[in-house]
């Protein structure tokens, strides 16, 4: 009888050769959007695809001084910043890894505070624990006109909803910051085109094409570091409607809701208004890699409040200028 064989032991012996295709593509349009556009940026969360992204982005304009299998060290300047729209109820340990992870690149951030927005009068709560997400949108197009943006680079699949895989790599958006599907560019043989008028600017997306199991593959193989929430650890939670709602502030239970500490990791981070995680016990990329193999839901569907609403939430929101 054969002994059992775990991810751990298999992952060297994957063929990387769909890998190394995709992350030329994503230089590629990197190495586009530095070309095409004047003050491009690039958007970074801390989630898992907007650090695959900064590392393809390191890749394409540094130099790499580590070696294959340790943790990656580059040197140089991107040539365009980092930009995050902050809506004052992110996890702390996803924040607490951006600001690390920015002070150990030396790169520039650019944070928009959704908090600034409802300053201004831009966006009105119609209660203090509404959940944010959404509102976004605002702060975001803001950001933009403020720092004259003219590309934001963002790390969204078309895997993740069904509004993202209507989008082109290159999305151009209208002076409102809108999105138009019926008015999309075609991009035969990977050509691209970038013309904008005053006032306008595009989305790019340079992993489009990736899936859910390639980022975990790319990040192991390349030793990527994330914020410990995407590994499995204790926390407080209450079910409600399939999900698991993580005990915070601004999440707080109802006096019907029963609260539970179970093993969890997150798969998305985002507001914690309408991020939920997933049971878990995977304590590795190989064991997410595993995991990812055997579910039939994106990380969307399966954690994500906010895209319950309706079957055309994300794809209305896109429209309004979301990201």
């Amino acid at each position: 009888m054969n002994a059992p064989t775990t991810m751990t032991q298999l992952l060297p012996d994957v063929d990387h050769r769909h890998l190394d295709a995709l992350e030329e593509e994503a230089i590629f349009i990197l190495r586009e959007v530095a070309g095409a556009f004047e003050r491009p940026g690039l958007l970074f969360s801390s989630g898992k695809d907007s650090c695959v992204v900064l590392h393809l982005a390191e890749k394409a304009f540094k130099q790499k001084l580590s070696k294959p299998g340790e943790r990656p060290v580059f040197a140089g300047k991107l040539p365009f910043p980092l930009v995050h729209v902050d809506t004052g109820h992110n996890f702390p340990e996803v924040i607490e890894f951006r600001d690390a992870r920015i002070a150990e690149m030396g790169e520039r951030l650019i944070v928009g505070h959704l908090e600034d927005s409802m300053e201004r009068g831009t966006i009105r709560l119609a209660h203090p624990l509404e959940s944010r997400n959404g509102h976004q949108t605002v702060t975001l197009l803001e950001t933009i006109e403020e720092h004259r943006f003219d590309c934001m680079i963002g790390g969204a699949r078309r895997d993740e909803e069904k509004a993202r895989a209507k989008e082109r790599i290159f999305s151009h958006r209208d002076s409102f910051g809108q999105w138009q599907p019926k008015e999309q560019r075609p991009e035969l043989w990977n050509l691209f085109n970038t013309r904008i008028k005053p006032g306008e600017h595009f989305r790019a997306f340079p992993i489009s094409n990736w899936t859910e199991l390639d980022v975990w593959l790319y990040i192991e193989r390349e030793k990527i570091p994330l914020p410990h929430i995407y590994y499995t650890h204790k926390r407080e939670i209450y079910r409600r409607k399939g999900l698991l709602v993580p005990v915070t502030d601004v999440t707080p239970p109802d006096a019907s809701d029963t609260v539970e500490t179970v093993d969890v990791r997150f798969r998305t981070v985002g507001d914690m208004t309408c991020t939920c995680p997933v049971e878990s016990d995977a304590a590795t990329n190989a064991d997410i890699v595993a995991e990812t193999l055997q579910v039939t839901v994106s990380e969307r569907g399966a954690t994500r409040m906010d895209d319950r609403t309706s079957e055309a939430s994300m794809e209305r929101r896109k429209k309004e200028g979301y990201f």
